[in-house]
Formats: structure tokens, C-alpha cells, sequence
């Protein structure tokens, strides 16, 4: 009897509506699974349409356009033989699901609406689609025309079932059923589900890989059976990045592992295991099959057809494996560096523009470039024709192979130093250095002449010239000055973005690049429609902290020696007049915290929900042996003020690639108001209270200790 079956789960770069091509790379899935002998094939969460269509599921264009690339194919010869198992949206009598679309030879065998939907942090589906609430319950769906004319079929099931083949049974899952605390596969287990499927639209965040492996191999180490995993990688039109991580996983254990970070678009893995291992696992779990013997039996399709060959005793099967994961430094290198690939190739620029100071944040973007750069030139190396395809697209050149990092960083990445007179020597150095290294295409100019321009005007028409702080001037005119050459470097980028190419004589134009990370983002160190304003920014989602550690991956990695000197100088924005030459002005002293503990505020506010009070009670714990009740008051109140002036300018953030769950992006993550009462009058007359009835406390023990 059959007992070895070969099973595939794809990792798939899908583009939100692109039809076309999110078609053509789900039939390449296919071949290749096919071609490896799998019997079953499963791919990422609304693959069709691409996950991140938002609004555009309201959309009956939407449906339509997803029926027709199902119509196209259960028509193709490339789907025949293997079961296939698609995502896509279905409005089920007048109501919107995610659903699993699963078809064997041209028939669909079961329609599987989405049970948990995600709807925390960066997912809204609850705005788009409608939870299926009816468990182990079936109905009929009406194919549309399009459908009937391919399948023969005018209904077929919909709703939550099993697949009962030849051989075992399947059952699905989709993305969030597995994080959720009542997953469907439990009690589909219990029930005798062999294979569970899930299909995933789940994105990159740092440090979040093993809990999603960790997810996936316990739900088969209670229970056992066989675990098959597919996701969403890339970008597919917003700030998020979907790392990939195919796997598949028997009895709690990794037996395939996909890569979370490639430039690959379609990646297929393909895993033959025997059911006997999971049915002898499961025999020696009493409590397992005295929970199975009362469970309420799931609806099952039969299917006449096997995913095992009748003769498969001599068919090698899988082995566990380790899971190999990446340090956090590697995931900054590596996923913000695919991001970029995407949008660069998908966008039609011919490359980027990076306002580079010489300090660590923009430092740090301008080696993801080149990490990116890194990853063409592995990706062209190891025989990656879409990539080739893509590159001499970007650089018009129907003949170039890219094999130095070096050399394909000169065509597609100019850096741009804008020196003032409050600019530092050392930082222009440093800036060049690494240039050099890298090899971007490096300008250096100065901002004197148009500082001076503006300032002209505004003193033309007012009679007044405003001056830095050090020289006599009130903090507003120190801010403002500083704020004028912050934002002339913006309008500088853009024009440099758009014409550097055209003075080389070179077609096309340059995206621009942010370089504001998540820390100064959340206290609001950044000057509105300054050089933060970009068109993106792979680091806006990343703390100072990780930059730092970032940086010290480079320099042993790609041992980019300039950047040791940008690692010891202390951060700053260079917009106030220098003293002796020499820089006055640091980042931490102007925004009055450290960098590290702004991460531990972003942490606190987002994560751990707290709001002012709360955040205080947490932190007089955390800081006992640094800082006393009144200081940590102190610093809350200063930070949540900071916070509630500056919010607004999350309005206007540049879309930045997403991987910190602290981040302030006002776009969906972070929904809060952008005007706010920056006394905070209720919340810190209750931490006034709680530090004097601390202090009440102490006096009165300190008075007992020395009494007694």
C-alpha cells in the first residue's frame, strides 16, 4: 500500500494585482513541483491577487479578475495530475471571505473560507473580509459562468472540510489559525487530518522567524502528522516584507526548510515522508486518542486520487533537519536589501539617491544598498535570469552582466554629501570614505549660497535676521535656522535625483532614500519635509541600537574599514555652528534621552500598551538601581511630551520597511491622533502622586530603620 507522499510548499514574490504575473509564477510553482514529483502543491495566502490589495477587495473588478486567473489555471495542462491548492477572494451569497480554492483534473474539490482572520498590527481583514464562523459546516457555492465552462461543475463545497484522499487526509489551515489559541488543526487532528496545510501572507520582522517555527513544529508535536507550510515573500506594493520560510515539518521536527530572504520569486520545496511514522506516533499517545475517540467528526470530500504510489517501498524519505536561523544583523543586511530590489525593479527607476552625512543612520542605509547589490550579483552568479532580466533593465543595457557589488553600486546608487559652514571636516571624510568603498556614484556640494538666499528673503520682508543661539539668538531662531537647511537638503535631493543621471548621460531617474530610524521617528527628532522625507526608507522601522550592531556586521563582512571611524564619533545633526571647528552639537543632548532608552519608551508605549502612568509604574522597577522615583517621572513626562508636539510628523513619514512591532508608522500600524494635549494634565498629576507617596513611604522606613 502506498505510504511515502510527496508534498510541496512554495514561497512565492506575488505582486499585489498583478494578475499576470502572479499567474505565471504560481504555474512555475507548479511545473517545478511537479517536476519533483510532489502530488500536492500549496501556495501562499490570496496568492492570485496578491495579498496586499486593501481597499482594492472591495473592488468586483477584484473578484472577477481572480476568477479569471483560476479559470486559466484549471484549463492549464501544467495543473493536471497534482493537486493544487490557490488563494483568492470569494464573495460567498453576498458576503466576502479569504478563501483556499482546491482543484484536482479541472474540477475544484472544496472552497475553504479563512476561520480567524488577522486583523492586529499591520493586518485589517476583519475591513475587508468576514470570518467563517460555521464549524464542520458545508454549502453549496454557485460557480460563476467563467467557471462552470472550465469544470463542468455548477456548485461545489464551501466551507470548513476535510479532503479524504486514497491515501490519508488533508486538512487546511490559513495564516492566522495557526497563531490563534483554538487552531483548527488541534482538533482536525484528533479527528485523523494527516497533512495540515497553511497557507500565509506573514511578514518580516526582526527576531520573529523561530516563533513561527516554533508554532508550526508544536502543532505537530502534541498531536503529530504532517505539517506543510507556504508564505508570501517580498514586497508586494506597501512597507512590509514577506520573508518566505517554506517549511514542512512531522511529529514537532523541521524536515524542509525554504530561505527567508532571496531574490528568487518562485522557490519550491518538496518533501516525501511516510505516513506510517505519523500513525505509529500518534498510537502511543493514550491521551491523544482518548481526546480522539469523543471529537465531533469534520465534513469529508473524498477524492479518487492518491498522493503515494502504490509501490513505494524503496522511495527515500526525509530526515529532520536543523533550522538554521539568521542573527539580527543578517536580517537587517539581507531582508531591507530585498525590499529595495523589489521596489527598485518594480518601480522602473534606474536606482536611488542617498543625502549620505557621514553619521551612522544614513551610513547604514547607504551598506544595505550595498548588501543589495551583493545579492544581485550572487543571484545573476547562481543562474537567476529574472534577475539579470531585471538588472539590464535598470541600467538600459541589454548586454551587462553584473559581477562586482562595486561596480553595479556606480550605476545604481549616487550618494550626495551637502556640506554647510556648520559642517564638520571629519563627517565629509568619512561620508567620502565609505563612498569610495561601496562604490556609489559620490557628489559633494555645498548649501551655503541657498541657506542664505531663504534667510534673505524672509529678512527682506520682515527687516528681521534671526541667529543661532550662540551668537544671541532665542530658540526659535536657532530651531528655525536649523530647520532651513534641513529642509533645503530634501529639496536638493530631489532635484539631484531627478537630473544626476541626465548630466551623465545616463536615462531615467533616482528614488530617493530616507535614513530616519525608528527611535527619532518615535521622539520626533526630525525636522517635517527634511531630508526623512524620502520616497523610502529601509531603515525607518529599525532602532539605533540594531543600526549600531549592523554597522559592526559590515565591517567584518564587507569590510568596509570607513565605517569604524562612523561607529566611534558620537551622533549628530550637524546644524548648529561649529566651535573651534569642532562639533557642539550631539543627538542625544538635543532630544534630551539616550537612544536607548527610547527604545525601551517605543517598547513600553507600543508593545506593552502603556500610557504615561503605566509606563512609569514599569520603569520605577526596571531603573531602581539607576535612577530614583523623581527622575524616572522626570523622564516619562519628558518623553511622552516630546512624543504628543511631534506626533503629526508620523503623518507625513516616509514609507518605511516594517521590522520592529514599537514602530510609530501612522499609516496602520501605529493608528493614534496626531493632536494632542502635551500636558498630559491627568496622567502626570497620577504619577506626581504615586512619586510622592513613594517618597512618603521611604521616609517613613528610612525613620523606622534608624529609630529602631
Amino acid at each position: 500500500m502506498g505510504r511515502a507522499v510527496s508534498v510541496a510548499a512554495c514561497a512565492l514574490n506575488q505582486w499585489a494585482l498583478d494578475f499576470e504575473g502572479n499567474l505565471a509564477r504560481i504555474l512555475r510553482s507548479i511545473d517545478i513541483a511537479k517536476s519533483q514529483g510532489a502530488r500536492y502543491r500549496l501556495g501562499p495566502e490570496l496568492e492570485i491577487c496578491g495579498y496586499g490589495c486593501s481597499d482594492h477587495y472591495y473592488e468586483s473588478d477584484t473578484l472577477l479578475h481572480s476568477f479569471q486567473v483560476l479559470a486559466k489555471l484549471l484549463e492549464s495542462p501544467v495543473t493536471q495530475d497534482i493537486i493544487c491548492d490557490v488563494g483568492m477572494p470569494v464573495l460567498h451569497r453576498n458576503v466576502r471571505y479569504n478563501c483556499r480554492v482546491i482543484f484536482l483534473n479541472k474540477k475544484i474539490l472544496l472552497i475553504r473560507p479563512k476561520i480567524s482572520l488577522a486583523n492586529a498590527g499591520n493586518y485589517r481583514e476583519l475591513r475587508w473580509f468576514t470570518p467563517w464562523n460555521k464549524a464542520r459546516h458545508v454549502e453549496e457555492y454557485f460557480l460563476p459562468r467563467i467557471i462552470q465552462e472550465v469544470t463542468g461543475q455548477e456548485t461545489v463545497p464551501f466551507g470548513d472540510a476535510v479532503l479524504a484522499t486514497k491515501d490519508t487526509c488533508l486538512g487546511t489551515e490559513i495564516c492566522e489559525e495557526l497563531w490563534a489559541p483554538n487552531s483548527p488543526h488541534i482538533e482536525m487532528g484528533l479527528d485523523g487530518v494527516e497533512i495540515f496545510t497553511n497557507s500565509s501572507g506573514s511578514h518580516h520582522v526582526l527576531r520573529k522567524a523561530h516563533t513561527r517555527v516554533d508554532l508550526v513544529n508544536s502543532a505537530t508535536a502534541k498531536n503529530g502528522g504532517i505539517y506543510i507550510l507556504a508564505n508570501q515573500k517580498g514586497c508586494d506594493g506597501d512597507r512590509l516584507y514577506y520573508d518566505g520560510c517554506a517549511m514542512i515539518s512531522m511529529n514537532g521536527e523541521t524536515v524542509a526548510q525554504g530561505s527567508q530572504f532571496s531574490l528568487d520569486d518562485v522557490e519550491v520545496l518538496v518533501a516525501t515522508l511516510d505516513l506510517e511514522d505519523v500513525r505509529s506516533y500518534r498510537a502511543e499517545i493514550s491521551s491523544r486518542n482518548l481526546a480522539a475517540s469523543k471529537v465531533d467528526p469534520y465534513p469529508r470530500i473524498k477524492v479518487n486520487f492518491a498522493l503515494s504510489c502504490s509501490d513505494d517501498v524503496a522511495v527515500p524519505t526525509c530526515m529532520p533537519i536543523q533550522w538554521r536561523h539568521h542573527s539580527p544583523e543578517e536580517e537587517i543586511s539581507l531582508g531591507p536589501a530585498c525590499w529595495l530590489w523589489d521596489y527598485l525593479r518594480r518601480s522602473k527607476q534606474a536606482g536611488f539617491l542617498l543625502p549620505l552625512s557621514g553619521g551612522i543612520d544614513s551610513s547604514a542605509t547607504a551598506c544595505i544598498v550595498f548588501s543589495m547589490c551583493h545579492q544581485v550579483c550572487l543571484a545573476v552568479k547562481n543562474g537567476n535570469a529574472d534577475v539579470l532580466a531585471d538588472v539590464r533593465k535598470i541600467v538600459n543595457d541589454e548586454a551587462y552582466l553584473p559581477e562586482d557589488p562595486r561596480e553595479f553600486c556606480k550605476r545604481i546608487f549616487t550618494t550626495c554629501y551637502m556640506a554647510s559652514e556648520n559642517s564638520s571636516q571629519d563627517t565629509c571624510n568619512r561620508a567620502k570614505l565609505l563612498a569610495e568603498q561601496i562604490g556609489s556614484y559620490h557628489i559633494n556640494l555645498n548649501i551655503d549660497a541657498a541657506v542664505k538666499a531663504i534667510v534673505g528673503i524672509f529678512s527682506v520682508v520682515t527687516g528681521r535676521t534671526p541667529r543661532f543661539s550662540v551668537y544671541g539668538g532665542s530658540s526659535r531662531e536657532n530651531l528655525a535656522l536649523q530647520n532651513v537647511q534641513a529642509r533645503i537638503r530634501m529639496v536638493l535631493a530631489y532635484l539631484f535625483a531627478q537630473l544626476t543621471l541626465w548630466t551623465r548621460g545616463m536615462p531615467g531617474g533616482l528614488l530617493v532614500l530616507g535614513s530616519a530610524n525608528v527611535d527619532e521617528s518615535l521622539r520626533g527628532y526630525l525636522t517635517k519635509y527634511d531630508c526623512s522625507s524620502a520616497d523610502i526608507n529601509p531603515i525607518g522601522g529599525i532602532s539605533k541600537t540594531d543600526l549600531k550592531n549592523f554597522i559592526q556586521y559590515c565591517i567584518e563582512n564587507f569590510q568596509l574599514t570607513a565605517l569604524r571611524s562612523i561607529m566611534s564619533a558620537p551622533p549628530t545633526a550637524e546644524l548648529e555652528p561649529l566651535v573651534d571647528g569642532q562639533v557642539a552639537q550631539t543627538d542625544e543632548e538635543d532630544m534630551g534621552m539616550t537612544y536607548a532608552e527610547l527604545s525601551i519608551y517605543g517598547k513600553l508605549r507600543k508593545i506593552a500598551k502603556a500610557g504615561p502612568y503605566s509606563m512609569f509604574c514599569k520603569l520605577i522597577n526596571m531603573w531602581k538601581e539607576i535612577c530614583t522615583p523623581r527622575e524616572v517621572a522626570s523622564k516619562v513626562k519628558h518623553f511622552f511630551r516630546m512624543y504628543a508636539i511631534n506626533r503629526h510628523k508620523m503623518t507625513t513619514l516616509t514609507p518605511s520597511y516594517h521590522a520592529e512591532n514599537y514602530s510609530p508608522d501612522d499609516n496602520r500600524f501605529d493608528l493614534r491622533p496626531f493632536l494632542y494635549n502635551t500636558t498630559w494634565s491627568w496622567q502626570f498629576r497620577c504619577i506626581d502622586k504615586q512619586v510622592n507617596s513613594l517618597y512618603f513611604l521611604y521616609g517613613f522606613i528610612f525613620k523606622a530603620l534608624t529609630m529602631g
